[in-house]
This record gives structure tokens, C-alpha cells and sequence, in this order.
């Protein structure tokens, strides 16, 4: 399975790596920061660029993303609260305009998977290794439930574990140790997979065995950025490693 001979346990990043809805997330952080940025700035206003996106938001739980983003453009608002409304100007409540609009989305063209994911998820089931999903996205289990994923997957810790539990996001370990943790692992004997830098910053943070870094952006700079942040091998798709390649 293209993985040292130590390691007893899988976990991978939800979005981007098992599914394509990385795109989703992106066009709705874009369609929610641009309308944002035009009000905000008027409308010869720099917008969200896929950058900003992979730079500041990939990865991170919705409101450090938005924190994140608007530091870049020197704009602080009120982090406002949970309950914030979606036309509210808080952290919270662009992350909720967001969420909504990612839903519709969701709910209307579906979730796409990655065919070489689920290839090579049946070859770590066959192979006995336990699986879990950990994912900054409050929507993980609808996800998996569409993408017909939840079968292979023995723990999960996303968005909501991570707020419940008050866990670091990413670029911190905390999720993946969390879920390592779930499937009775410790960390070095355990493989990351994650196609946000901010994600392989945390696997190597959390001192994992080994660390995967997936380029779906393919633009010739993500695969050495993520080698930067740590990646012990950065590949294309999942069924790379199972063809030995």
C-alpha cells in the first residue's frame, strides 16, 4: 500500500482527499469573500483568489479561515458567536453565509469521490488497518454518508469534535492525535493523508510515522509546498501508492 511496514492505522483529510468537494468549499469561500470584499472595500476590491484560498483558509476550521483571510487584508470584525446570523459581518457569520451556501451546493449536485480513493480505502480494509476520517468540515457525515463512505471508516473527528472538545485546528496536531487516539494508536504508528498544507503541518507536528501529501491542485508549486510543510511523499491520487508508483 506504498506505506512502511510500521504503520497500523490510516487516517486521511476528508475533503480533497477522499472527495472532490475541496472545489465546493473553494467556489463558496469565494462567492461569500468576494460580495463581502465588494461591500466592504468597493468594487475595484482584489477578490478571493485560489491563493488566498490554499494560503489561508485549506484546512482550517471555518473560523480560523476567515480570521486568517481577513488578517491578510489588514480587516478585523467582531467574532461574534455560533448563533450569529448568515448576513451577519462576524467570523462567524461569514463562516455560517459560507456553510449555508457550500449545503445548497451540496444538496443539489451531490458529492463526488475520488474513484482511486476508494480503491485504495477497499486495499487498507483488506489489509486489516483501521481508518479514521479527520476533517476541519462540520459536514463530514453527510459527506461520507453521499459519498457512500461511512463503511470504511472506523472513527471520525471534524469540525464539531473539534469545537466540542476545544481542540487546536490545523496547522495544530490536535485532530490527528485525536483520532489516532480513537483507533488505539500512538501517532508515529500512524499515516497522514492530506492535500491542505496546513494539514501536513499538523502531521508532522504530531510526530506521525508518516506523512502523505495529495496535489490535486497540480499547478506546480502545491507539490513542493507541501513537501515544504513536511510530506514524506506527495502523490497525485490515492491509487498511485497502490500501483507501487
Amino acid at each position: 500500500m506504498g506505506l512502511p511496514e510500521s504503520i497500523a492505522a490510516v487516517l486521511f483529510d476528508l475533503d480533497g482527499v477522499l472527495t472532490d468537494t475541496a472545489a465546493v468549499h473553494r467556489r463558496a469561500w469565494k462567492e461569500v469573500f468576494d460580495e463581502f470584499l465588494r461591500r466592504r472595500c468597493g468594487p475595484g476590491v482584489r477578490e478571493f483568489s485560489d491563493t488566498d484560498y490554499l494560503r489561508y483558509v485549506d484546512g482550517r476550521p471555518r473560523a480560523d479561515g476567515v480570521r486568517e483571510f481577513l488578517r491578510s487584508r489588514d480587516i478585523t470584525l467582531p467574532e461574534g458567536d455560533a448563533d450569529d446570523s448568515p448576513r451577519a459581518d462576524t467570523v462567524h457569520g461569514i463562516g455560517d453565509r459560507k456553510n449555508h451556501l457550500l449545503l445548497s451546493v451540496l444538496e443539489r449536485d451531490g458529492v463526488t469521490v475520488y474513484p482511486g480513493s476508494v480503491t485504495y480505502l477497499e486495499a487498507v480494509r483488506a489489509a486489516g488497518l483501521p481508518v479514521a476520517v479527520v476533517t476541519s468540515s462540520a459536514n463530514a457525515e453527510a459527506v461520507l454518508e453521499a459519498g457512500e463512505l461511512t463503511r470504511f471508516v472506523d472513527a471520525r473527528i471534524d469540525g464539531r469534535d473539534i469545537a466540542s472538545r476545544g481542540l487546536r485546528g490545523k496547522p495544530a496536531p490536535d485532530s490527528f492525535v485525536a483520532g489516532a487516539d480513537l483507533l488505539g494508536v500512538n501517532p508515529v504508528r500512524a499515516a497522514v493523508f492530506e492535500d491542505a498544507v496546513a494539514g501536513v503541518e499538523a502531521g508532522r507536528a504530531g510526530e506521525f510515522g508518516y506523512v502523505i501529501g495529495v496535489d490535486r491542485v497540480r499547478d506546480g508549486t502545491h507539490a513542493g509546498e507541501l513537501t515544504r510543510a513536511g510530506a514524506d511523499v506527495v502523490i497525485t491520487d490515492l491509487a498511485e501508492l497502490t500501483e507501487g508508483r
